[in-house]
């Protein structure tokens, strides 16, 4: 998109009507508050899901298992944005991707809300995943839309859209997690459906009054011969993928763990060749070229910080299930309760941020600087959970305030790093490749969730200290390195702070 054709699309959209923002953000506030409902209500019942006993209303898969499925799973979420992100730019545009998502994961969620097994859950999976990769960078990228590169409203409004994702995050795992553990899961899903039907609702009644232009067209649209051309790839490619699928479990080679360990590799795999293609496209000019070398060490970064706040809900929401004291003054606690610690962190200081970011203007610190500060802050969130396991010597039940203590740390870590990654990740985009490039921001956190698969697999109550040392330590090292290089990383970033 030149130019001129993103202030046409900034002119499109009413720019006052939503806390001093454009009226649109109104509209994708909703919508992924309702999407991010569905998802983390989902997410905080399906570990305990997995690995309860079939007594229980679980599945009785291994714990470990379950564990790594968990990770595999929310890799190939955002994995599946490369996806999403390619058919907004170049079939249908990001407002056509963004409902379709949202048809997908509310169908998921009503295939979990129906009693099965564990086909009937993989398939679940399946939609959600398809369905999240299309909704969750499209819908990033059209706040990117609302604002002009020279709108010093950006970040703020970056940091309010997050919000509104973690509004929703706070309030599932306390009704759809509530519900699921002590009631029914499958109910539990029906609510999380209930609450995407709600999001699609939304989506449709307000976007065209609210959004004006942006997410209507495709950016790089395919021409007639390259659609005929990509039909054919796509059909073969379906063909071999099942050919090879289903010779694989009539085999017995495409196991449990190898599928694990190839979408390891994959969540490496692809972001490099991303990277490669974009910046050796002739779409792609010298100054977007530079911006995207500056974004190779904050992709980096991302993937190191991801893959501590992710085990938020597989390690740590284990800890709270089995090694957290949950009775408390004659009440019993439910482990998903505290799913939503990450999100009320996050809406209690996203407005701090926001308004710090806002009223530091020009002195703010500099996008790579802040990711230093939230790999800072997430090296130490691990390091904390060191006392507790030193303390109780690997065997007592620990206070919950521990787990309180860890997941705050991390969240001044993510306010560093999340909204900032995606305010930076519509300034640094080619513009031949802005939604896909904004799939690629998501593929760091799928990144970071595929190395979560191999190692939450190492973790048990006898490696603690180990286990979270070595990990929060190593993100600490990361993130001085990271703030050291600063200067040479923002030549590369050509102007953009």
């Amino acid at each position: 998109m030149s130019q001129l054709d993103k202030q046409k699309v900034v002119e499109s959209v009413p720019q006052r009507g939503f806390f001093g923002h454009p009226k649109g953000l109104f509209t994708l506030f909703f919508t992924e508050f309702w999407e991010r409902f569905s998802y983390y209500g989902m997410r905080a019942i399906l570990l305990f899901y997995m690995y309860y006993e079939v007594s229980k209303g679980g599945l009785g898969l291994p714990e470990n298992l379950a564990l790594a499925i968990m990770s595999i799973y929310g890799s190939l979420v955002y994995m599946s944005g490369i996806i999403g992100g390619w058919l907004a730019d170049r079939v249908f545009g990001t407002s056509k991707a963004v409902f379709y998502g949202g048809v997908f994961i509310m169908l998921g969620h009503i295939v979990l809300a129906i009693p099965g097994n564990v086909p009937l859950f993989f398939t679940s999976m399946v939609l959600i995943v398809l369905g999240t990769g299309l909704l969750k960078p499209n819908v990033s990228c059209v706040v990117g839309d609302l604002y002009s590169e020279a709108d010093n409203r950006r970040d703020a409004g970056f940091s309010i859209f997050y919000m509104g994702i973690n509004l929703g995050g706070l309030i599932s795992p306390l009704i759809v997690g509530t519900v699921g553990t002590e009631v029914d899961f499958h109910l539990g899903f029906s609510l999380a459906a209930i609450g995407m039907f709600i999001g699609l609702l939304t989506f449709l009644l307000t976007r065209k009054k609210n959004l004006g232009l942006a997410g209507t067209y495709p950016l790089n649209p395919l021409n007639a011969t390259e659609k005929k051309r990509l039909s054919i790839m796509f059909t073969a490619a379906a063909i071999i993928i099942a050919l090879f699928v289903a010779f694989g479990l009539y085999t017995n080679v495409l196991t449990l763990p190898v599928f694990i360990g190839l979408i390891g590799i994959l969540g490496f795999v692809i972001p490099t060749i991303y990277f490669v293609v974009m910046y050796r496209s002739n779409k792609t000019s010298p100054k977007e070229k530079s911006r995207i070398l500056a974004y190779i060490p904050l992709f980096l970064a991302a993937v190191m910080f991801w893959a501590i706040q992710e085990q938020g809900s597989t390690i740590l929401a284990s800890y709270a299930d089995k090694r957290t004291e949950l009775s408390i003054a004659g009440f019993t606690l439910s482990p998903a309760l505290f799913q939503s610690l990450n999100p009320l962190f996050v809406i209690l200081l996203a407005p701090v941020f926001a308004w710090l970011w806002v009223k530091l203007g020009a002195k703010q610190p500099s996008i790579p600087r802040k990711f230093s500060f939230g790999l800072l802050f997430a090296g130490l969130s691990f390091l904390v959970m060191l006392v507790p396991a030193y303390l109780s010597g690997g065997t007592g039940l620990v206070s919950p305030l521990w787990l309180v203590l860890s997941y705050f740390i991390v969240v001044l870590g993510e306010l560093c790093l999340s909204p900032v990654g995606l305010s930076a990740t519509t300034k640094l985009a080619p513009a031949a490749f802005s939604a896909q490039t904004m799939s690629l921001w998501f593929l760091s956190n799928a990144a970071g969730q595929a190395v979560n698969a191999q190692i939450v697999q190492f973790y048990r109550v006898e490696t603690e200290v180990v286990y979270f040392g070595v990990i929060g330590g190593l993100a600490i090292v990361l993130g001085i390195i990271l703030y050291l290089l600063t200067p040479f990383i923002r030549k590369f970033m050509q102007g953009v702070h």
